[in-house]
């Protein structure tokens, strides 16, 4: 049996879940794009969060280049989202469909009359970090993966960028943000575990302002365990906001469910 972890399109397929959501802010701190290094941690969280997108709908295009060591693999698709709701995907003549929503990953790919209909679980395993909906959507727009405001952090002036660390280090789950002085949006996020040597590393290399909003432009995901990597560069084209979107979404009769065991993993 054909399972994800072996069939290059359908791990590239999940990793186009991986899509888009929140932000746009209200106040906003005056700055000349200089990192101030008298700056407290505390303020630079707030205004991290003071420039969340705020949005009802997106649509544009991606485009994804995946590669696992074994295989490459480039793919451009449609993308509508309703924020917080829903994520649709859609390859060139519906050949391959995708639909997400916070409880629910699902897609279907008629070049191998095949659907998976799940949750984060697989998402989870290969980016090695726990998911869920809004995580994605933090991972890429731009925000924090994790609640910057649930426990306390030091701040650092580096070079480019402010250095976020948890107070209290972990020996066995670590995290490091990065988050440039523009606009308070994250310029890098890590999160390791030593002992599984699992590294996550999210680099977001350009921002791009579409009438009040700013989203990244590309962005570089690179998920290490053992001598394994996968890595993913993502491209945003041709984005909109606030259109009235449709979700048409329905797996096929007679295709095969993809049916995923813990040797996957």
């Amino acid at each position: 049996m054909r399972t994800m972890v072996s069939d290059l399109k359908n791990k590239m397929l999940l990793f186009v879940l991986l899509v888009f959501v929140s932000s746009c802010g209200t106040k906003k701190l005056t700055t000349d794009g200089s990192v101030n290094s008298k700056m407290s941690a505390k303020n630079i969280i707030r205004q991290h969060y003071l420039n969340q997108l705020d949005f009802k709908t997106i649509a544009g295009k991606l485009k994804i280049d995946y590669s696992d060591g074994d295989g490459s693999q480039g793919l451009s698709v449609s993308l509508r989202m309703e924020k917080d709701k829903a994520i649709w995907i859609s390859a060139p003549l519906g050949i391959v469909k995708a639909y997400i929503t916070p409880n629910r990953v699902s897609f279907y790919n008629k070049l191998e009359n095949e659907y998976f209909d799940g949750d984060f679980s697989y998402l989870s395993n290969i980016l090695g970090t726990e998911l869920d909906f809004e995580k994605v959507q933090n991972l890429l727009l731009g925000q924090a993966l994790f609640n910057l405001k649930s426990e306390p952090y030091t701040a650092t002036a580096a070079t480019e960028n402010y250095e976020l660390k948890p107070k209290n280090a972990g020996t066995l789950f670590k995290i490091l943000f990065q988050i440039e002085p523009d606009n308070f949006k994250i310029a890098s996020q890590q999160i390791s575990q030593p002992l599984r040597k699992r590294l996550l590393d999210i680099n977001y290399k350009n921002y791009q302002k579409i009438h009040k909003w700013i989203l990244p432009s590309d962005i570089k995901i690179v998920a290490i365990e053992k001598e394994k990597r996968n890595i993913i560069d993502i491209e945003y084209r041709n984005i909109e906001f606030d259109q009235e979107l449709r979700f048409p979404y329905k797996i096929p009769d007679g295709f095969k469910e993809i049916v995923l065991t813990k040797n996957d993993f």
